[in-house]
């Protein structure tokens, strides 16, 4: 009977801190959040919600004007309007059917020609100058059989959108469409549009895409701690906030990538501020990682804590649904570590695996990293697969055995501190 209570209260305590790390995704990922990027001020959202969380929570902040934030700037190009692609007669919808390029300049026309152009037969770097030099400004191309092409000439798809000249470019994909951010403006207007949904033979077309470069986007950084015995000496967790925000009325909600880190973070931050340690943990949740790794890279070049005071850094990214374990990023590089989290795992069975994965610019950690700050990038592994799209939404996360995966981190965590 007592085993039976037992279970029971742990199997209670489990649920309740899975519902309080899945409120913190659900409201992330809200629409209201606006994507958490840059436009309707959806990164600022963020920004002020975690703030809040912070002083709710109780930590202290790292700033000598005694704020959570530290603000910095880069350039964001942007697509704040309602956008239109219309192929005889039928009405396209962004972020389902088509993408715009994330550095694409602005376009309009009504029921312009269509060109179609064939690059099966371009053979080679002249071929491909000869048929650029016949593309013209203002006008509309489809480029068809473009995947053999990329192979061909070696031409990655994202850096072909920078070699086109001003006119719109409509390029067929053949399944998933991931999007980005663009941090500046190429002459080129370009279209992903879905193979499926395109009608073999295009003679005319309706597009209308406005951007807007906004060259000096004020971004916040958030930066609170729970100071330990060892006032000076810091372990940190990261994770990224931000996302790739709205594509004209499409929204990129971004619950997996990286709602789930986020609300990792501040569960651990609840869990540390009732159970300090001997070194300080500090909590930073960065802007601006979907747009280059900004916010890292500020943070690191402009240090609230001094980088060598940090003792070790996690950062956490992706973390909705480890069913299939977790990936250690950097475990190559701090063994001791990634073996101290598979001892830890293998005694209390938290994850069904801990893999080990070499280094990689992939997320937060690597500016740290390169810095000499010893750090390491866990993500899970699981879940639909569903990344940089508008259908990353809290709904569609399990949470499955991401409880766990806090327990393991706060495990971790306290023998680092016994060290």
């Amino acid at each position: 009977m007592v085993l039976l209570i037992c279970c029971a209260n742990n199997s209670f305590a489990q649920d309740k801190e899975r519902l309080a790390i899945k409120e913190h995704i659900n409201k992330l990922s809200a629409n209201n959040m606006e994507g958490r990027g840059y436009v309707r001020k959806g990164s600022e959202k963020a920004a002020i919600y975690l703030q809040n969380q912070f002083e709710k929570i109780g930590l202290f902040p790292i700033n000598p004007d005694s704020t959570f934030v530290q603000f910095y700037y880069f350039g964001v190009n942007t697509f704040p309007d309602n956008m239109k692609l219309v192929v005889k007669n039928k009405s396209f919808l962004p972020g389902h059917d088509f993408l715009v390029d994330a550095s694409s300049s602005s376009f309009q026309a009504e029921d312009t020609r269509v060109t179609t152009v064939n690059l099966k037969n371009i053979k080679d770097s002249a071929g491909w100058a000869q048929t650029k030099a016949r593309f013209q400004a203002g006008k509309t191309y489809y480029l068809k059989n473009i995947d053999s092409f990329y192979t061909r000439l070696s031409i990655p798809p994202r850096k072909l959108a920078s070699l086109l000249s001003d006119a719109c470019y409509i390029i067929p994909v053949k399944g998933k469409m991931t999007w980005t951010v663009g941090t500046d403006t190429i002459p080129a207007t370009v279209l992903y549009v879905q193979d499926s949904v395109l009608p073999r033979n295009i003679k005319k077309a309706s597009v209308s895409i406005r951007s807007l470069l906004q060259p000096n986007y004020r971004n916040a950084n958030l930066i609170g701690y729970v100071p330990g015995t060892v006032r000076d000496s810091f372990i940190v967790f990261t994770a990224h906030y931000d996302h790739l925000g709205r594509m004209g009325s499409a929204i990129f909600p971004g619950a997996s990538d990286n709602a789930s880190g986020t609300a990792m973070i501040l569960h651990l931050a609840e869990h540390f501020r009732r159970h300090p340690q001997r070194y300080s943990i500090a909590f930073i949740a960065f802007s601006g990682e979907e747009a280059g790794l900004k916010g890292s890279d500020y943070f690191v070049k402009n240090p609230l804590i001094p980088l060598a005071n940090i003792k070790f850094l996690t950062n956490i990214d992706i973390m909705g649904d480890a069913r299939d374990g977790i990936t250690v990023v950097n475990a190559t590089e701090y063994p001791d570590q990634f073996q101290l989290l598979q001892d830890i795992n293998k005694e209390h069975n938290y994850v069904p695996e801990v893999k080990s994965r070499g280094k990689a610019k992939n997320s937060d950690h690597y500016h740290f990293t390169e810095a000499g700050v010893p750090s390491i990038f866990i993500y899970a592994n699981g879940g639909k697969g569903y990344y940089h799209d508008i259908f990353d939404k809290a709904g569609e996360l399990t949470m499955t055995n991401v409880v766990n995966v806090s327990k393991l981190l706060i495990d971790f965590t306290v023998q680092l501190n016994n060290k």
